[in-house]
């Protein structure tokens, strides 16, 4: 028995240390606070000042430009805020677009610019068509599918004639615009002969 002794004492105060250790162990566990996760904000991660971003078709061939004089990127939406924004569309077989505003912000994934303050569209005249200008305090531009539409109160000028109305939609593709609730209209006389004369043109060079 006494040859056991130091044995059985050495087991126990293995024992003792093994249970200590853990005990040690689980006490620091929960006695030192563990950082919750991150919260994602509303903060921006990102900037630039005085950018240019520009969209490509798979042929390379330009298709969209956005430029500001200051630009910041927020992760928890993945969106842009941009100061001083200029877009420009220039969409194969379409009249150029400009559009620009004093603030603009660009998300879901750059499919659309929600601009604002002063907003301002212009696009320009081509063979068959006057320019046409919208402006709104807010104005959205999808320039994937070269559109671009309000809900607010808009003034559009076509030429020499124009339209006040509540929300507006122009798609550039088509040439196709739509007025709702329109309150102020005025069609130039000039703008119908113009237009008169052009129907005449094409009327007389079909075989």
């Amino acid at each position: 028995m006494r040859d056991r002794l130091p044995s059985i004492v050495a087991i126990l105060l293995l024992t003792c240390l093994v249970i200590g250790t853990w005990w040690a162990a689980d006490y620091a566990q929960r006695a030192v606070p563990i950082d919750p996760p991150r919260r994602i904000t509303h903060e921006p991660d990102h900037w630039a000042s005085e950018f240019v971003l520009i969209r490509t078709d798979e042929a390379g061939t330009v298709i969209n430009r956005l430029e500001g004089d200051y630009l910041e990127h927020f992760p928890d939406d993945d969106s842009y805020e941009i100061k001083m924004a200029r877009a420009i569309g220039q969409q194969p077989g379409s009249p150029l677009t400009v559009a620009t505003s004093d603030t603009a912000v660009m998300d879901q994934d750059g499919s659309r610019v929600v601009m604002t303050g002063n907003a301002h569209v212009h696009r320009q005249p081509d063979a068959e068509n006057q320019p046409l200008d919208v402006k709104s305090h807010v104005l959205i531009v999808l320039p994937d599918e070269d559109v671009v539409y309000t809900d607010h109160p808009a003034l559009v000028t076509h030429g020499n004639s124009t339209m006040n109305g509540k929300g507006m939609r122009y798609d550039n593709s088509t040439r196709q615009l739509q007025v709702h609730a329109a309150t102020d209209v005025k069609i130039s006389g000039q703008d119908t002969q113009e237009r008169r004369a052009r129907s005449s043109e094409r009327t007389q060079q079909q075989p």
